[in-house]
């Protein structure tokens, strides 16, 4: 049997002012166009489809059609719900997407209850537990109704990723088993080696994060979410990967190697993996220097672009010809060697004023007419919130 595994789609995401749904559409069409070329029997998506519970009609309709394309007469699609995505809205359609081949998992089942799957793909039968997002503070029910519910998230996770490997066990040998999940197990990277970490640093604290030890021996293989970068699972027992995100989604990522996982396996057997690149999309490049070097370089204009300019005093036109000269610009800033005034501000300004005096002091020049206004729109969003 051939798997595709991929996850962290995270389609409706935007990039600073920009919408991003031709990238997203060329990266699922190359996902779709692995599958196609690789003849898979099953294909895999371990969370995170959308990039926030609500999304919008143009990302939900691209999400669910890039799913039907996926699915075939023998080749069934599963999809699991990440911590970005609404396990609500996952249960409302599983019904609809059933019958198109496409098995919508939102929430946290027994096994016998539709949390281990038994499908049959045109590589044999497979069997497929699966463990979405678990919020800290949920409680499992088939877990509290033994009196298993007690300890850390780790303990936690444990408990359910045990409980589905037992589930597989019972399920007969003559079939493909397979685990898909969505949570952090310690030791895993945020990044690719050597890349900076950017926005990222997110829902993955302690308090959402699985011990080496979580994953059972049962499966064999599990496809994880949640890492956006592709990676094994540290100290899995078990063949187990991070797919890691299909596209570049915030400078974060800039530069960060992307694809999808492809899986052989047979019924009690052990599964060969290997890595397939997906490069779709407009990438992201952090680019650093002064003005007159970064205007000669060619791989600037078609990238989305986060600059820093090096300068030696503050230089206020620079945002400005900035847009100018590079179309995809997402951020821009400026970096120079300034004496930073610590003292208290002056007492008795209105916000606004307080606030022009601390830039002032931090960076060495008037902030912007804008910038004033943002603050200023703020602020009185803030004023006006209910306490």
């Amino acid at each position: 049997m051939k798997i595709l595994h991929t996850a962290d789609w995270h389609v409706g995401k935007r990039l600073g002012r920009y919408d991003r749904a031709a990238d997203y559409a060329a990266a699922l069409g190359g996902i779709t166009g692995v599958a196609e070329r690789e003849a898979v029997d099953l294909v895999i998506v371990a969370g995170d489809l959308f990039d926030r519970p609500t999304p919008p009609i143009s990302a939900l309709r691209q999400v669910l059609e890039t799913l039907e394309k996926l699915a075939t007469d023998e080749r069934p699609v599963v999809a699991i719900a990440g911590n970005h995505d609404s396990p609500e809205l996952f249960d409302l359609l599983a019904p609809l997407m059933r019958s198109r081949g496409v098995h919508l998992v939102g929430s946290i089942r027994p096994p016998e209850e539709g949390g281990v799957l038994d499908l049959e793909t045109g590589g044999g039968r497979a069997l497929v537990a699966c463990f979405p997002f678990l919020r800290e503070g949920r409680v499992v029910d088939f877990l509290a109704a033994a009196d298993e519910w007690h300890g850390a998230y780790a303990d936690k996770v444990a408990q359910i990723c045990a409980r589905y490997s037992d589930a597989l066990a019972a399920g007969g040998d003559g079939a493909v088993k397979l685990l898909t999940a969505h949570f952090m197990v310690h030791g895993a990277l945020l990044g690719a080696p050597g890349l900076p970490r950017g926005e990222r640093a997110i829902h993955l604290g302690e308090a959402y994060t699985a011990s080496e030890q979580a994953i059972p021996a049962g499966p064999q293989y599990v496809a994880m979410g949640h890492i956006h970068a592709a990676q094994p699972v540290p100290g899995s027992v078990v063949a187990a990967h991070y797919s890691g995100s299909p596209l570049e989604l915030d400078f974060g990522e800039a530069g960060e190697p992307k694809g999808v996982v492809l899986v052989d396996v047979q019924p009690g057997g052990e599964a060969k993996v290997r890595g397939v690149p997906l490069t779709s999309g407009r990438r992201l490049l952090r680019a650093r220097g002064p003005w007159d070097e970064l205007v000669e370089r060619d791989d600037l204009r078609e990238a989305f672009l986060d600059l820093t300019v090096v300068t030696d005093g503050p230089d206020p036109g620079v945002a400005d010809r900035a847009r100018q000269e590079f179309p995809h610009l997402v951020k821009v800033q400026v970096d120079y060697e300034r004496q930073i005034d610590d003292g208290p501000l002056r007492a008795g300004l209105p916000w606004d004023e307080l606030y022009r005096d601390y830039y002032q002091r931090r960076h060495g020049t008037e902030p912007s007419a804008e910038l004033l206004d943002a603050f200023r729109d703020v602020y009185d969003e803030a004023s006006d919130a209910p306490g």
